[in-house]
C-alpha cells in the first residue's frame, strides 16, 4: 500500500512508530497504513499532508504530535477517530476535532501503570529511608549501623497520602493495598465511598499533609492546582517526611519546597519540577535528600510497546465503527492531565 490511499495516517515525532509497534503488531498497522506508517507526520499542512490525510479514517499520533486544527480537519474529510499512543491530547488537538464528532481516544491509562510502578518504589524505598542510607553509605564508604542510627524507618504501619484520584493516583492506592499501610487520599471530585472503594480514606488536604509520611501528586495541572504544594503545607508534613512528584512540576511551589528541603527536616522525590529541568545553580541537584530523576516516570524502553498495543486496539476499534474503550471528554479536560 502507498502512502497515498490509507485509512491510518501516524503522526508523532519522526522514529516513534518503530519503538511503539514492533513484530506483529507493526504488521498489522502496516496492513492499515502501509509502508508510510514509519515517516511520520510531522506537520498537517502542505501537498504531502494533504495526499495522506485525503483518504484518512483514522489519525494514529504520539509524543511530538501537530496540532490538529479546523486547517488540519479540512484535509481529512473522511477522518473519524485521532487514536493518541500517550497521555495527555490538550496540546495536540483542538477543540475543533471534538465540535466535528471526530472520536478521540487516549493511551492515559496505559501510560499511567509504569507511572505507579515508579511512584510505588518510590514510596517504599522512602519509608524504608533507602535514599538517606544509600547517600550516607556512599558518603563514608564504610560501615552504616542501621539499626543503631535509623531506627524510626520502615513501612509497617506508615500513612501515605495521595493528591489527586486521576488514573495513576487510583493504581497507586490499588498497588498499595498488599503492604501494612494506611492510605490517605484528597481530591475534590471523589466521595467517601469512592476512597473506600480504593482501600483508602478521603480526607481535606489540610489534613492529608500533617497525617502522612510519605505525600506524593497525582492531580492535574490546571489554575486551580497551581502551587497547592504550599509553604505551609510543607512545614504542615512530619519531621522525616517525603513529598514525591510525579504528576507535574508546577502543583509545588518550588522557592518553598527548596527552602523546607534545604534545613533537611523533609526529603523529596523530585520527577518532575518547575521549570522541568531545575536551573543548573538549584540547590536541587545537591541536596543529599532529593531524589531526582529526569521525567522518567512515564512509558520508556519495553514500555512503550504497551502505548502501542493500547492504541492500535483503539484503531481497529474505530475502523469497524465500534465506540472506543478510552475516548476522551472534551467536558473533563479542564480538571484531567
Amino acid at each position: 500500500m502507498s502512502a497515498a490511499g490509507q485509512e491510518v495516517v501516524t503522526a508523532m515525532a519522526p522514529g516513534l512508530p518503530e519503538r511503539l509497534f514492533r513484530g506483529e503488531r507493526a504488521d498489522r498497522l502496516r496492513a492499515l497504513a502501509g509502508d508510510g506508517w514509519r515517516t511520520p507526520l510531522t506537520h498537517l499542512t502542505g501537498e504531502i499532508a494533504g495526499e495522506r490525510l485525503a483518504s484518512a479514517r483514522v489519525l494514529l499520533t504520539g509524543w511530538g504530535a501537530p496540532v490538529i486544527d479546523e486547517a488540519a480537519l479540512a484535509l481529512a474529510p473522511r477522518l473519524v477517530a485521532v487514536v493518541h499512543a500517550a497521555g495527555s491530547v490538550k496540546g495536540h488537538v483542538a477543540r475543533a476535532v471534538f465540535d466535528r464528532g471526530v472520536a478521540v481516544s487516549s493511551a492515559a491509562d496505559a501510560n499511567a501503570v509504569p507511572v505507579a510502578e515508579y511512584t510505588l518504589a518510590a514510596i517504599l524505598l522512602a519509608n524504608k529511608g533507602v535514599p538517606a542510607m544509600a547517600a550516607e553509605y556512599r558518603r563514608r564508604r564504610a560501615y552504616v549501623d542501621v539499626l543503631g542510627d535509623y531506627r524510626d524507618v520502615g513501612n509497617y504501619g506508615r500513612t501515605v497520602g495521595l493528591v489527586g484520584a486521576s488514573r495513576t493516583g487510583r493504581r497507586v492506592a490499588e498497588l498499595l493495598r498488599p503492604f501494612d499501610v494506611e492510605v490517605l487520599i484528597s481530591d475534590p471530585y471523589l466521595d467517601e465511598a469512592g476512597a473506600g472503594a480504593l482501600g483508602a480514606r478521603k480526607v481535606a488536604l489540610d489534613e492529608l499533609f500533617p497525617s502522612s509520611d510519605v505525600v506524593s501528586l497525582h492531580a492535574p495541572a490546571t489554575a486551580e492546582t497551581r502551587h497547592l504544594v504550599t509553604a505551609a503545607r510543607l512545614a504542615a508534613m512530619p519531621e522525616g517526611a517525603t513529598l514525591i512528584n510525579t504528576a507535574r512540576g508546577s502543583l509545588v511551589d518550588h522557592d518553598a519546597l527548596v527552602a523546607e528541603l534545604s534545613t533537611g527536616r523533609l526529603s523529596a522525590v523530585l520527577d518532575v519540577t518547575e521549570p522541568e529541568i531545575p536551573p543548573r545553580d538549584s540547590p536541587l541537584w545537591e541536596l543529599p535528600n532529593v531524589v531526582l530523576t529526569p521525567h522518567v516516570a512515564g512509558s520508556l524502553g519495553a514500555e512503550l510497546e504497551r502505548l502501542g498495543a493500547h492504541a492500535l486496539a483503539e484503531v481497529f476499534r474505530a475502523l469497524d465503527g465500534g465506540p472506543l474503550r478510552h475516548p476522551v471528554d472534551p467536558a473533563l479536560l479542564g480538571v484531567t492531565a
